[in-house]
């Protein structure tokens, strides 16, 4: 499940000196497993590069609740503030391009991930967040015989995390004419708002046979449908241990599903990046990460090794993150 990237690419990791450099992290939101296991793995990164004299610091900064307004503030702050680069995680695809263009300007760097930026001076490390809507369509019509109703459960409106997803998830539904959403609401990436709102839905809905998602959802979806009294369809997971602990605890072999997420580990995949980039070597300015994907023969050893309130995921180290480089140019 997890991406494991040959350290012989050590040889092509830029060593400029950037000890004395700042690094700094905008993220546009923390009201959820992902973004918290993003921030606590970007700080155990940053923690141990500042200790290796590998950088001087790199703080992580939130704004509330994902408002672009502000994040864009916060951009031209830390470029005032002396960063020489700022890792993004951005509320807009667009809304933080003018920041972004003033911090390349000044001569930062500027490398945004999960949530990307299209200002070209920056750089973008990006899921295949189409592919990861498809995928779940195609799942479920497999397994229903390309005939059912799904109900589809999206993240954060605006961001371009969600709007992948979910185009994904339309165009894949098009090679299905059997297969239809009868019903889509706003999770959050959150369970207890995905429960919240499902719970809201579900009167008027015809009978689900399965649930899209986007991650940190499932388990929410599951209680409103336990709690609605109604049988449980199909549910895509998202990796969040809570949902694989309910995953297990109801039977890969009679509940047979699968769980697919980001990577919260992309924080550190960034942060070395960003360190690469400072450090003179010559990224593209469009990087791709895999998402992680669980099946029911991979459930219980991921399960052993993520803690309750976490995620599934890597941490990156600097040779990882360039060896991924260098493998996708070839």
């Amino acid at each position: 499940m997890l991406l494991v990237v040959s350290g012989a690419a050590s040889a092509a990791v830029a060593t400029g000196d950037t000890s004395k450099d700042k690094i700094a992290l905008s993220n546009s939101y923390a009201g959820n497993t992902f973004r918290q296991q993003q921030l606590k793995s970007w700080a155990q990164t940053a923690e141990g590069a500042k200790k290796a004299g590998i950088i001087a610091e790199a703080p992580a900064f939130t704004t509330a609740e994902n408002q672009a307004t502000e994040q864009a503030q916060q951009i031209q702050n830390l470029v005032l503030q002396g960063y020489k680069a700022i890792v993004i995680n951005a509320a807009s695809p667009t809304a933080l391009n003018g920041a972004v263009k003033q911090a390349c300007a000044a001569g930062v760097v500027v490398v945004s991930f999960d949530g990307i930026v299209t200002e070209p001076c920056a750089y973008r490390i990006a899921a295949d967040f189409h592919k990861m809507g498809a995928v779940q369509v195609d799942f479920l019509a497999k397994k229903l015989g390309g005939k059912g109703n799904l109900l589809e459960v999206r993240g954060l409106a605006g961001v371009s995390v969600d709007d992948e997803i979910h185009q994904g998830i339309v165009d894949e539904v098009k090679k299905y004419p059997g297969m239809k959403i009868v019903g889509s609401v706003y999770g959050a990436w959150t369970q207890t708002v995905a429960q919240k709102e499902v719970a809201g839905i579900l009167p008027s809905l015809p009978q689900v046979d399965g649930v899209v998602t986007q991650g940190g959802d499932g388990y929410g979806v599951a209680q409103a449908f336990r709690a609605a009294g109604r049988s449980t369809p199909t549910i895509i997971l998202g990796n969040r241990q809570e949902e694989l602990a309910w995953w297990k605890s109801q039977g890969v072999d009679a509940y047979q599903t699968m769980s697919i997420a980001a990577d919260p580990g992309s924080s550190t995949f960034a942060f070395w990046a960003a360190q690469q980039i400072l450090a003179g070597n010559k990224l593209p300015h469009d990087m791709s990460l895999p998402t992680l994907t669980v099946t029911p023969a991979s459930l219980s050893t991921v399960l052993s090794t993520t803690a309750p309130g976490t995620v599934a995921s890597n941490v990156f180290t600097r040779e990882q993150v360039v060896g991924a480089v260098e493998s996708s140019k070839k």
